[in-house]
């Protein structure tokens, strides 16, 4: 456990002079370009060395044409940030939910999500950010094949030594809320129980994980991370790639509102929260307490 283990979440939007606190994220936000740097900035003094970009457009059409823009939000944001912070770490979430009118994440036959057809824009996508400057992709759509979709027209392009970071187990979580409010990625109607994992299920898990593997995967993510440690752990002892456990939004909204109210201690619960996730398996640690485990860490208090 050590701070060059630790992801930070980062949400940037369309706009100017804005850092837009999210209601049911108490202390994140949602940062213009122009601000931007300033957030970068902390991030580095903290010794947080990698972000994970998430793209909030203006505009949303079905296509989710937003996402695979070479002019999008996030490759924007990736020029800025490689210009005044090349030495952080950029990595890119590919889906399409924060991109579409409808929210789903990929492309729809009447309210179904076609897979095949939203292999070639989950491509599209993740070309268009490393050609802007991201470091990894981190496919999150969970549709079946992104990672050999990706991965080969990544190698076409030259782009063959960019790692793929797959959410291989991904749940269809309530854990998700706060997120979605976030970057306005919930979807107008249904929900995302048939593209994403039953929570019932190891199993599943283990499969897609052995799948992403073989498509060529160079790490995996288990999300969320606080309930789902047993699958940390199965997916840890079944691959030999590094995984990544990501505490999602609502276990950071959940340590905000309680330690609001003086119920719990917030910096040990967030630094327990770390060490189980670490403990379960996790060789890398998304979480939005990154900057406040960083400082744990340098005092000696995690790690």
């Amino acid at each position: 456990m050590d701070k060059s283990s630790l992801i930070y979440p980062l949400f940037v939007r369309e706009g100017t002079n804005l850092e837009e606190e999210i209601p049911s994220m108490p202390g994140q936000y949602r940062y213009t370009l122009d601000r931007l740097p300033y957030k970068l900035e902390e991030l580095s003094n903290a010794g947080v060395g990698s972000v994970l970009l998430f793209g909030i457009p203006d505009k949303k059409d079905e296509r989710g044409s937003g996402a695979y823009d070479d002019n999008g939000i996030v490759q924007k944001a990736l020029r800025v940030s490689k210009e005044r912070f090349p030495e952080l770490y950029y990595i890119t979430d590919v889906c399409m939910c924060e991109y579409t009118s409808h929210g789903h994440c990929g492309l729809l036959c009447g309210h179904d999500v076609e897979n095949d057809s939203t292999l070639e824009l989950l491509a599209k996508t993740a070309l268009s950010q490393v050609q802007a400057g991201a470091d990894m992709v981190a496919p999150s759509d969970m549709m079946d094949g992104h990672t050999r979709a990706i991965r080969k027209l990544l190698d076409e392009n030259g782009y063959k030594n960019i790692p793929i970071m797959s959410y291989a187990v991904k749940y269809a979580s309530s854990f998700y809320g706060p997120f979605r409010d976030a970057a306005g990625s919930a979807p107008s109607f249904g929900d995302r129980k048939s593209y994403q994992m039953d929570f019932h299920n190891s199993r599943e898990g283990v499969k897609e994980a052995l799948l992403d593997v073989e498509e060529g995967a160079d790490l995996l993510i288990v999300k969320p991370s606080l309930a789902y440690q047993d699958m940390i752990t199965r997916v840890a002892e079944r691959t030999n790639i590094p995984v990544a456990a990501y505490s999602v939004s609502g276990e950071y909204a959940m340590v905000k509102a309680a330690a609001a109210n003086g119920w719990i201690d917030e910096e040990r619960i967030m630094c327990e929260m770390a060490v189980g996730a670490y403990r379960a398996g996790a060789q890398l640690y998304i979480t939005y307490f990154a900057e406040e485990l960083a400082k744990c860490m340098d005092e000696g208090k995690i790690g």
